[in-house]
């Protein structure tokens, strides 16, 4: 499902070419490229002192914020983030207590910045009470030179919220929201313990629009126990009705070793390959034939949404927050398991809780790994960025960006790529390296072949498969 540029700001998209033996031959284990390198390149030798020099050395003054609040008030068993399960507000009181303290050591590297862009993400954000929220809002406000108009994100549960959070979320500076469905069946949500009211997400995403916020992102997930074809069409229909901006469809990655909770999810209920895969194909066709803009993997977007107006402009960025409408900007990363990408350099926090604390108290930082990046990983990210942001990459750019010969430095990397040209994956006419319609759905695997880490195969393992 390829988009194609055509007159003013309209686009065409072919329709997708589902060739069920190609997606069974490629789809196997890898990464989904938020970052080049990712994250399993990270090292503890990366230091505070190497952040700072990358900050220092970056030309850009824009800048997006991720800020993590881990806490929950249920486990769901599919869960595979960073998070804690409480009941209790005061346990929130003292992750702001640390994470001011890392606001105040951080924000002073970026006085020259102007905010563009933040996202909460957890966790689940809105475990914050009102006041926690007004408090967070206020002290990075202090702090940071925020622009008057930007997308300020922030994801929420709905089960755990009220209509009058709204209200708050909008009064400290929140346009945009991200409401966690996962899927409206209720067998399938008793299964992974996350039972909620469909009408209050209905009641919820209109107060939203009400108030004035730009846009409603909804996050489903297949592959879950108890769904089939024919139910999860059931929900793609009430997500017709629900009629989100955006749009994400996850693939459940069930790895009961590495997330304990999962194994409550017994794996006699879990769809066949088969079904997820017939799931993922009734999804696509529903949602293009509803007129969403297929941005590529598991994102969709109405035509007239940004992340779709910036695809068709060749605008389109990725990091560690997905697709995103900041090309230009910095990352920065607050909070329990936050990740950075500042200049050349990438940087994640502590992760567990206690260990984000100790940090704090000892450093003021709590950064325990990251990786600075050399002129390779420069000209790759440059590659797969392009290829998993719009599907086609014009060789002559490379060459004329980084002053190389594109055919003679990717000799070994065009050699891996051949396997998808030959199964019609893939075209190369000239200077021109073309994603086709069906090998849209095999991104990953194309991008990989560029991804030089990945030629030692066994470390594929530590990737969900692509489908």
């Amino acid at each position: 499902m390829r988009t194609v540029r055509s007159q003013g700001d309209a686009f065409v998209q072919d329709k997708i070419s589902w060739n069920q033996a190609l997606i069974e031959k490629y789809n196997y284990s890898g990464p989904r490229y938020t970052s080049y390198p990712t994250a399993i390149e990270f090292h503890k030798d990366f230091s505070d002192a190497d952040l700072r020099q990358a900050i220092i050395g970056s030309d850009k003054r824009d800048l997006s914020l991720y800020i993590h609040v881990p806490f929950c008030h249920k486990l769901c068993y599919y869960c595979g983030c960073n998070k804690i399960i409480t009941r209790h507000p005061h346990k929130a009181d003292q992750y702001l207590d640390y994470l001011e303290r890392e606001i105040k050591n951080r924000a002073p590297l970026f006085a020259d910045y102007t905010v563009t862009q933040m996202h909460w993400g957890g966790g689940t954000p809105t475990f914050l009470n009102h006041e926690q929220i007004r408090r967070l809002t206020g002290l990075l406000k202090q702090h940071f030179n925020f622009a008057n108009e930007g997308e300020f994100s922030i994801e929420i549960d709905p089960r755990e919220i009220e209509l009058e959070t709204v209200d708050v979320l909008k009064e400290v500076g929140f346009n945009r929201i991200s409401v966690g469905v996962q899927d409206f069946n209720k067998d399938v949500q008793k299964a992974v313990n996350r039972e909620q009211d469909e009408q209050f997400i209905f009641d919820l995403v209109k107060y939203a629009r009400e108030q004035g916020f730009q846009s409603t992102n909804v996050d489903l997930i297949y592959g879950l126990p108890h769904q089939t074809p024919e139910n999860f069409q059931e929900t793609l229909e009430r997500i017709k009705a629900l009629s989100p901006d955006r749009l994400s469809i996850f693939n459940y990655a069930h790895l009961p070793h590495r997330f304990a909770a999962q194994r409550k999810i017994h794996e006699e209920d879990l769809p066949s390959p088969q079904q997820k895969l017939k799931i993922l194909e009734n999804s696509i066709n529903t949602l293009t034939g509803e007129g969403y803009q297929f941005i590529g993997m598991d994102h969709f977007a109405k035509p007239d949404d940004e992340l779709a107006k910036l695809q068709r402009a060749g605008k389109l960025h990725r990091n560690f927050q997905g697709y995103t409408t900041q090309p230009d900007a910095d990352l920065l990363g607050l909070g329990a398991s936050a990740i950075s990408s500042i200049g050349n350099a990438y940087a994640q926090n502590q992760v567990a809780l206690k260990d984000y604390y100790d940090a704090i108290d000892a450093e003021g930082h709590a950064l325990v790994k990251g990786c600075s990046l050399e002129r390779d990983d420069f000209i790759r990210r440059a590659v797969i960025k392009q290829l998993i942001c719009h599907f086609e990459l014009d060789t002559t750019t490379i060459e004329r960006d980084w002053d190389i010969n594109f055919n003679e430095y990717f000799a070994e990397d065009l050699k891996l790529l051949t396997p998808f040209i030959e199964d019609q994956l893939v075209e190369v006419e000239g200077n021109i390296i073309r994603v086709t319609a069906q090998g849209n759905l095999l991104i990953r695997n194309i991008c990989m072949c560029f991804d030089r880490y990945l030629r030692e195969k066994a470390r594929q393992q530590q990737f969900s498969r692509v489908i």
